[in-house]
């Protein structure tokens, strides 16, 4: 264990020469791994002023995805060790839209209110926004990264899902795999605005294509190592079938709010935070059965709203 500010990093030899830093976070599943393989860091946490980069040797920084405990460090941890970043093309384009902007907290507020949020919840998240800014510090023009790259003889797979641009990155068997796959918990799979438009039918995808890959071992962003990569996504793949049904059981001939529907697939008492989680899942699974034919949207650029099909 290795401390440096006010902040204890736990460094964990892993085998096939990996080394994880597994740093702390304010919110959620309270913490995040870094893997650091060779000279290639995979992540960087969040963007805290005593993160410990200084005590770290890289020569390459690889994101998975652009979510701010994975890629809000970037900046900090290159300059304080001269490695060179490494991004998806599409993650980057993000990154850009959402961390680069000044008014993103003001249009995904605005997007949940025509997603029926009520304006309680808007300004939350537009105050929350804000206050979070600070903290994500993503490396301007990174080398961008691509289905088939590679970095450092590690093979990069696009799979999209939690994140549009969602990379993982495969040697030998062993997948980085930022939340692409976890153990026990569900990686958040949500529609949010300026995004592709069947997020959950990527994942399903993605998982899919993680069964025909069966990578000896998978390194997840948060929790334990994966032992069997095929089993943990079969259980996915099943978890969301489920949810595709529920959510086609709250819909009716009455037009209804993907906030209203988020009420009935996953309760009505939620923290505003985890609302807004629960309103981006929903979408994401009301329009994948918009594709399956199994509900149907309407509404106008000030609200929509489903329904059965």
């Amino acid at each position: 264990m290795a401390t440096e500010g006010s902040i204890e990093q736990t460094f964990v030899q892993l085998e096939d020469g990996i080394r994880r830093l597994t740093l702390p976070l304010p919110t959620g599943p309270k913490h995040v791994h870094c893997y650091l393989a060779g000279g290639t860091l995979f992540d960087t946490g969040l963007g805290l002023a005593d993160a410990p980069w200084s005590a770290v040797e890289a020569e390459r920084i690889a994101i998975t995805h652009f979510h701010p405990d994975h890629v809000g460090g970037a900046e900090a941890a290159a300059r304080a060790t001269g490695a060179t970043v490494f991004q998806g093309g599409l993650d980057y384009a993000q990154c850009e839209r959402v961390w680069g902007s000044d008014d993103w907290p003001e249009r995904i507020a605005s997007w949940f209110v025509r997603h029926g949020a009520p304006a309680a919840v808007a300004e939350d998240l537009i105050a929350q926004g804000h206050a979070f800014a600070p903290f994500i510090r993503y490396a301007v023009e990174p080398e961008l990264l691509y289905e088939g790259s590679e970095v450092d003889g590690w093979q990069v797979l696009e799979l999209p899902g939690h994140a549009d641009g969602h990379l993982g990155f495969l040697r030998d068997g062993v997948l980085i795999a930022g939340d692409h796959l976890l153990q026990r918990i569900s990686p958040a799979v949500g529609l949010y605005p300026e995004s592709r438009p069947d997020p959950l039918g990527d994942y399903l995808a993605s998982l899919e294509r993680t069964i025909e890959l069966a990578p000896r071992i998978v390194h997840p962003g948060h929790g334990e190592p994966i032992l069997d990569a095929g089993v943990r996504a079969r259980e996915l793949i099943e978890h969301h079938r489920r949810r595709l049904d529920e959510t086609a059981e709250a819909l009716g001939d009455e037009p209804r709010s993907a906030y209203e529907i988020s009420l009935d697939v996953f309760g009505t008492h939620l923290e505003p935070t985890q609302r807004r989680f629960a309103v981006a899942e929903t979408l994401s699974h009301l329009e994948r059965l918009v594709r399956e034919g199994r509900a149907a949207r309407g509404g106008d650029d000030q609200r929509v709203f489903y329904t059965g099909p």
